[in-house]
């Protein structure tokens, strides 16, 4: 293999990543891998449009004053993704700013910050962002793109079911079939003079092609374990009388309510409910889901003796019921993503593995022959 060909794999196999991520990134609902901003904010480190490295919240480690942070706003532009950099931590949480701002967002009434609120921190080699221009534009402008596409589709079969990320499965697994059909067309196309001859193109990579479907099929599988999981907030107020429900809870006291965990889809599910602070307990915590059922838990909730409003926080974790429970447990008391991944490297490796068996591992060749010969007119 020549270095032009070296370099060739590298920038496809950057390409993919890219896309991956950023597919996933949508899926998810936060950044995988690669993240930007969309607003002025974090100039000069940052400009509107501007890529950056996240890492995850749950590898990235502990928090400290000058990390640049990605974390689920509330009040910030309407709530959502914000990144923002943390200046200082107090006992309600992080204190954050854009470094364009002239007041932290706690100044604009944005609550102190959480750890259960963040979900990436941004990568800062030598003290500094490492920031990829222009990703958020060309990642701007090809879901534009695509969401049109999805319209367009949606509105010319008459079905929801091509819009949103279940939309965007589809029709990237439709983009691979075409491709891989026009590769076979267009290699395996002859000229009209007829002569014997035996083409042979240089077709599509077995390996490359279930590569892709087997990332689809685990980005599938991922979306419908986090998807309909995650972090929920609670939010109350301490007062000095009760009322009906979580929203006002009599200061000292506490109640308790129902925590449905269901579960939509025609897989089993193994749930976990676990509080990430204090105030709030769930019992009990660890729920096997039929398909189309729902499971209840008891969550309860304590007010502190002072008033005021307060945010409490619940995190749940599912994993697709395909390994016996008692080893997702294992995984999952080692870290909540094992689990998580070992799913998905069952499913996708699985898929690979039996693709690559039906097709082999060279490349997928149009070969045609005939037999002929240049015609004349006879005297």
């Amino acid at each position: 293999m020549g270095g032009w060909q070296r370099v060739g794999h590298l920038l496809e196999a950057v390409a993919v990543v890219f896309v991956v991520a950023m597919i996933a990134g949508q899926i998810l609902g936060q950044p995988v891998l690669l993240g930007y901003v969309t607003t002025d904010s974090m100039e000069p480190a940052l400009e509107p449009g501007d890529g950056f490295v996240a890492i995850p919240a749950a590898v990235s480690g502990p928090i400290e004053q000058g990390d640049v942070v990605v974390f689920e706003a509330e009040s910030l532009h309407g709530g959502g993704l914000t990144t923002h950099r943390v200046v200082s931590e107090t006992e309600d949480g992080y204190v954050t700013k854009g470094d364009a701002n002239p007041f932290t967002d706690q100044d604009n009434e944005e609550p102190p910050v959480k750890d259960a609120q963040v979900v990436a921190t941004v990568w800062q080699p030598g003290g500094s962002i490492l920031v990829i221009p222009e990703l958020g534009t060309a990642v701007t402008g090809t879901q534009n793109a695509l969401g049109s596409v999805q319209t367009g589709l949606a509105g010319l079969f008459g079905t929801r079911s091509l819009l949103g990320t279940q939309g965007l499965a589809y029709l990237l697994f439709g983009l691979s079939v075409i491709a891989y059909l026009l590769d076979l067309w267009l290699g395996g196309g002859t000229g009209r003079r007829r002569e014997r001859s035996r083409t042979r193109a240089s077709g599509t990579s077995s390996r490359l092609l279930v590569a892709g479907f087997a990332a689809l099929v685990v980005l599938s599988a991922t979306a419908a374990m986090v998807v309909p999981a995650g972090q929920e907030e609670i939010g109350f107020v301490s007062a000095e009388s009760d009322s009906p429900g979580l929203g006002v809870i009599e200061q000292g006291t506490s109640e308790t309510t129902t925590y449905p965990v269901a579960n939509g889809g025609l897989v089993p599910v193994v749930a976990f409910v676990e509080p990430s602070t204090e105030r709030v307990a769930v019992e009990p915590t660890e729920f096997h889901v039929p398909p189309r059922t729902t499971r209840n838990a008891s969550l309860t909730v304590s007010a502190p003796p002072e008033t005021g409003y307060y945010r409490e926080f619940v995190v749940q974790h599912r994993y697709l019921g395909l390994l016996p429970t008692s080893t997702i447990r294992t995984l999952y008391e080692i870290h909540p993503w094992l689990p998580l991944l070992t799913i998905d490297a069952l499913l996708g490796g699985g898929f690979y593995l039996g693709g690559v068996a039906v097709l082999g591992t060279g490349r997928l060749r149009s070969r045609t022959r005939s037999d002929t010969a240049n015609s004349g007119l006879l005297d």
